[in-house]
């Protein structure tokens, strides 16, 4: 009857690996956005800034 030696240093890294490991794994599920996603919200500021920067009124530069 022998119980199995356990390294407690070795035990408390691999716990310690194991915690950050599901807080990585919520915080990718609250934070994370897919790379297509980013890709259309940076298509859809780039054409609306597009359509805004139409509409403006260009100065001559003439203070009178």
């Amino acid at each position: 009857m022998s119980a199995e030696i356990v390294n407690l240093r070795q035990f408390r890294k691999k716990q310690a690996r194991s915690e950050k490991e599901r807080q990585a794994e919520q915080n990718r599920i609250s934070f994370g956005r897919t790379k297509a996603e980013k890709k259309l919200t940076e298509a859809l500021n780039e054409k609306a800034e597009k359509s805004h920067g139409q509409g403006r009124l260009e100065k001559d530069g003439k203070d009178d």
